[in-house]
Formats: structure tokens, sequence, C-alpha cells
């Protein structure tokens, strides 16, 4: 791809446009050309129904002085603005230069208001009904496609209105969540388990922690090599926030409770990203991004009072 952000692109893009502009107006004065007094116009070949023929009449004045004036303006366009490689026009127009433009006249309108909830704790802006509304609108933005409209997730993506958090669902750990993102991995282990049995008689162990249907029996030989787990979800299996390690004791599955995929899991392992916000938002509307988030499985309320 380097070679085609190289300087000489610049130079032969010029070229190709302003020659194809050239052509387009010789082509279309030649074409305009009137047919000589006495002379029989010529048809262009094509016959239809034996005596239907397209005659070659000259281009109507009308439509030729339109050509000619949008040919004259893509001339205009070109000097003014960018299209000519990396010509930037006289008026050094950009998107990005309007965009930044647009983006600064919105935010001295909306940057004192974003001070003002940020000013206030987390739990106090989601009991305030425009703070929520602000976040929900944001939400609906920037987080709907992944943990969908209704905030419920899917396979893969954490519902977020239930209370079951991997790293926490304090409002001090949702707003560094989508500050700086998260980045979530198990590692394969069914070698380290010892193979398919092991890794099966684990599956089981892993179901009984939460009451699910499963072999006691292949469940107390998994308990032992539950170990090797243990690790990152802790020896009563309800995990480690510290490290984003599910709790095993509910019924609450990011992939998905049955035995297939467990052991799916265990053999495959399972990795998870969600990205950082705060380039992207800034600090005053992730403050009200988590406040939305968090009243999803609180009563803000409550907590006000």
């Amino acid at each position: 791809m380097a070679d085609f952000i190289g300087s000489g692109w610049s130079l032969y893009i010029s070229i190709v446009t302003l020659v194809s502009i050239a052509f387009c107006v010789w082509l279309a004065l030649a074409l305009a050309r009137g047919k000589a007094p006495g002379k029989a116009v010529d048809t262009t070949g094509h016959k239809w129904d034996e005596t239907l023929e397209e005659y070659n009449n000259p281009l109507p004045r009308w439509w030729l002085g339109m050509f000619l004036i949008t040919c004259v303006f893509s001339v205009g366009y070109l000097i003014l603005y960018p299209g000519l490689g990396t010509y930037q026009g006289v008026l050094g127009w950009s998107q990005l230069s309007q965009y930044k433009e647009e983006t600064d006249k919105v935010n001295q309108v909306v940057e004192p208001l974003f001070a003002r909830f940020l000013a206030q704790d987390v739990k106090k802006v989601a009991a305030d009904p425009q703070g929520r509304e602000i976040g929900e609108r944001l939400y609906l933005t920037y987080c709907v496609q992944c943990h969908g409209s209704d905030a419920r997730g899917s396979r893969g993506f954490p519902n977020l209105t239930d209370r079951d958090w991997l790293y926490g669902g304090d409002p001090a750990m949702i707003k560094p969540t989508i500050m700086e993102g998260r980045s979530g991995q198990m590692p394969p282990m069914g070698a380290a388990l010892g193979g398919a049995a092991d890794v099966e008689n684990v599956a089981h162990y892993v179901l009984s922690l939460s009451g699910s249907g499963h072999d006691p029996a292949r469940a107390a030989l998994g308990k032992s090599k539950f170990g090797v787990c243990a690790a990152c979800h802790g020896n009563d299996g309800k995990g480690n926030p510290a490290v984003g390690a599910p709790n095993l004791t509910d019924r609450i599955w990011l992939y998905g409770g049955g035995m297939a995929s467990i052991i799916e899991s265990i053999n495959k392992g399972r990795g998870n990203r969600m990205p950082a916000f705060k380039d992207t938002l800034g600090e005053g509307k992730i403050h009200l991004l988590a406040a939305y988030v968090w009243s999803l499985s609180n009563d803000p309320a409550k907590a006000s009072d």
C-alpha cells in the first residue's frame, strides 16, 4: 500500500483529472458541430423495423451550454477545494477541519452541562432524570452494538441489567472500564488438565458449582483437577474481579452454560475485548454514561437518599 501514497501518485491523479476534463470539453464541442447547409444529416447506422433510423444530429445548444458550464464549475471547484492529489485548494478546506469546527461549536454549548454533572457523584447523576436521559442517549449511540438495545447483552457480551459483574459493578469500576476498556483472556486449559476425560470431569464439577445438571461421580473426579482453574476462579469458584474471572457458582454464563459450551471454553479458551472510549467521548460524557449503566442494575432513587 505504500506505493499508492507516494508523491508521484499526487501528480498522476492531478494530470488524469485535468486531462479528463479537457477531453470532455473537446468531445462535446466535436459532437456539437452543426450540419453543413444543403447536406443531409448522416445516420448512426442503427436501424430498426426496416425504416426506423437514428440520425446523428448535433447536440442541442442548451445541453451543450449546461455541459460546458459543468466543466468550468469543476475547474473552479478544483481550484478552491482539494481534488488534485495533495493540493489542498485555495480555501484550505478539509473534512477533518470541518468536523473539528462543528465539534468545537457543539462542545462550547454542551461542555458546561457535562462539567456540572462531572462535579457530582455518579449515583447522584443516575438519580437526575436529565443526566440519566443523556446517559441513555450515549448508550444507544456507543454501546448498543455489543450490549443490545435492552442492555441484556448476547453471547460473549455481558448483560448490564443484572448484578453479575466481571470486574465489579461499583461506579468506581464502571467508569474506568469505559474509559480504559477491558481485555479478558482465558487460555486453553485442556492440555493442562490432562486430556478429554479430565476436561469433561471438570466441566461436570463446574456445573455442580451452580447446581446445574451434572454427573456427581464425574464431578467428584473433576474437583481435584479444578485446582488448575482455581488460580483465576478461586477455590470456591466465585471468580476474581481483579482479573475479570467470572463467578462459576451462579447460573449466569457469558458463552452458555451447557456441557458442550463449557468443554469448548476449557479446550479452546476465550478471549474478549472492550475498546477504550476515553479518547472518543472524554471524561464528561463517560461520567454520564457510567451513571446510566450503573442505574440499569440499581435503584438510583434509593442510592441518592
